[in-house]
């Protein structure tokens, strides 16, 4: 008997897990693991739920991990929907529903292609999966807390594949061997408030935040490198919070985000964005707060072992040589490639986060057959 993924993924699906809910279907994949000998431990943190599960010997030498994450995002306007969100329907060999691509059929592909594969040809080593409810969240208490605890607890993966969704239009088309390193900054600028009609009485912080903005928006910040495209900084918003017209405001304030290279850190950006900062207020006379946070450094595993093996898997299985990639936006790989090398293969990922948000399920079993193929070679070699 086999495990359908498709079964599995619906399943999921009808649990409810907006971030950080658990809504059963850690539980659900926890008694199918420990039903096929997997040991599984909770590793919640705070509020949010995480799932460890190894088969084989604690830290052996060849232990291949899984990661991916059963949290998704709010439906968004339930009324949009063709179907329910969390009914897991299958319309015309599609499968609907909320984390249908992003990424439920992920977790569960890899999860039926583990069960299956200890089953018929236990290897020699170990399988590792770990799953969390804080990916599409904060991801503070997620894969990190389970990467700290598998610290402390002597518990290892030898590489690890993240399954979320990275082909753009068809199976197989890409790979994710690194991702670009995401920040975001917040800038208030003070100045003093006063009447529109006695500017020089008053000093307009909205003149300095601009010219901040254009400095910022104008830099070019690389041209990229081998491996990424050239990092980009975008101005998603500016505010005053002043409905009058007849007044200056005392405050201004705005939000850039960077999406950064291997030419950079969080840090060189960091100090760039207060240098520039300086700058301004030393030519307007205002006074500028900036607050940073950093998401994630850009990261690369190099084209190798762990990359040819899953593009032979994948070539074998849909005909499609994968590109290699580091395009998008961030992912759990990011706190993954500090424990081992990582890349991250999975479904196209189209729909993800949209209204009917779906998947065709003959996806799912390719998927599921391309990461049984991927353990086999794995274990073989």
């Amino acid at each position: 008997m086999t495990t359908d993924p498709v079964r599995l993924t619906a399943d999921l699906i009808r649990c409810p897990t907006v971030t950080p809910a658990e809504g059963g279907a850690l539980v659900l994949l926890q008694d199918l693991l420990e039903a096929a000998g997997f040991v599984c431990t909770r590793v919640d943190r705070g509020e949010t739920p995480n799932l460890f599960a190894r088969w084989g010997d604690k830290g052996h030498a060849r232990s291949f991990g899984f990661n991916g994450h059963t949290d998704v995002v709010p439906v968004g306007n339930r009324d949009a929907w063709t179907a329910d969100p969390f009914g897991a329907e299958i319309r015309d060999g599609v499968l609907y529903g909320r984390g249908a691509t992003d990424m439920k059929s992920g977790v569960a592909a890899f999860a039926a292609a583990a069960v299956d594969f200890v089953a018929r040809t236990p290897p020699e080593g170990a399988i590792v999966l770990a799953i969390t409810g804080d990916e599409e969240g904060d991801a503070t208490d997620g894969t990190i807390a389970l990467l700290d605890w598998m610290e402390a607890e002597g518990e290892t993966m030898t590489v690890c594949l993240v399954g979320e969704p990275t082909c753009p239009d068809r199976m197989g088309e890409m790979i994710k061997i690194g991702r670009r390193g995401s920040m975001n900054a917040w800038f208030t600028v003070t100045g003093r408030q006063g009447h529109s009609a006695y500017p020089h009485r008053a000093l307009n912080p909205l003149p300095a935040l601009v010219r901040l903005m254009d400095r910022l928006a104008s830099h070019e910040l690389d041209s990229g490198t081998a491996h990424f495209d050239p990092s980009t900084l975008a101005v998603v918003t500016v505010d005053t919070g002043n409905p009058a017209t007849n007044v200056i405001p005392a405050q201004a304030r705005a939000t850039v985000n960077i999406r950064f290279n291997d030419t950079h850190s969080g840090a060189s950006l960091s100090e760039w964005l207060q240098t520039e900062a300086a700058r301004i207020d030393a030519t307007f006379g205002t006074t500028t707060e900036t607050r940073i946070r950093i998401s994630g450094e850009s990261f690369l595993t190099p084209p190798g072992a762990l990359s040819g093996l899953v593009s032979a898997a994948v070539r074998a299985e849909t005909g499609i040589t994968p590109e290699l990639s580091t395009t998008g936006g961030t992912s759990d790989a990011r706190f993954v490639r500090s424990h081992c090398p990582v890349v991250e293969f999975g479904l196209v990922g189209k729909t993800m986060h949209q209204v009917d948000e779906c998947v065709p399920t003959a996806q799912i079993d390719q998927l599921k057959a391309i990461y049984t193929r991927i353990l086999a070679e794995y274990f073989a070699a």
